[in-house]
């Protein structure tokens, strides 16, 4: 009977502890030397981090055009962090499949940058696996949708094609120039 109260109890602190891979483990401060896109941002020291828990809309490289919101989403970006000093806060796998760490990014004031995007509607949730801040990231969300924020309510602005025709009012002058129709001929009945 000893024994296996022993092994109830061994069980149950093993389900208890904290395993390594759910550990939050937060970082000195560091520099933000530019941000790549919406949740893409090269630190000093430790390179291309990408926000973990959220996605933001593309940028468009090369011949890929940009996703709505997507450069609304990386100038947030760049207006919140470039240049300044925030702290990484890592949880799970440390790498993602484009070997870029994974981190939430926090600045010394404490702002969750992570939630700040997703609560201003320039990024969603999109966690895979089960994170630490992950209710707070939903709620984040949530109140986005409800107050139509971003991309679940507002309309991007949208560049318009150079293919398009464009209007009276914005070809150069020259192309303003009316000419006058050809004359038509009439035929005049003949008097008998």
């Amino acid at each position: 009977m000893q024994i296996l109260l022993s092994l109830v109890v061994a069980a149950i602190a093993v389900f208890q502890t904290p395993s390594l891979a759910g550990r939050v483990i937060r970082s000195n401060p560091v520099l933000v030397r530019s941000v790549v896109d919406g949740d893409t941002i090269d630190v000093a020291t430790v390179g291309r981090v990408r926000l973990l828990g959220i996605d933001a809309p593309e940028i468009g490289h090369g011949f890929d055009s940009a996703a709505p919101f997507g450069r609304e989403a990386r100038e947030r970006l760049v207006s919140l962090i470039l240049h300044r000093w925030v702290r990484l806060e890592q949880e799970g796998p440390s790498l993602d499949i484009y070997n870029r760490h994974l981190a939430y990014v926090l600045t010394d004031d404490g702002a969750f940058i992570n939630a700040v995007l997703v609560r201003e509607g320039l990024a969603r949730v999109s966690a895979r696996a089960p994170l630490a801040r992950l209710s707070e990231l939903q709620g984040a969300e949530a109140e986005a949708k409800a107050s139509r924020r971003g991309m679940w309510g507002a309309v991007p602005q949208i560049p318009t094609p150079g293919y398009t025709r464009r209007s009276k009012v914005s070809r150069p002058p020259t192309s303003r120039i009316k000419t006058r129709p050809p004359k038509r001929r009439t035929t005049r009945k003949k008097k008998p």
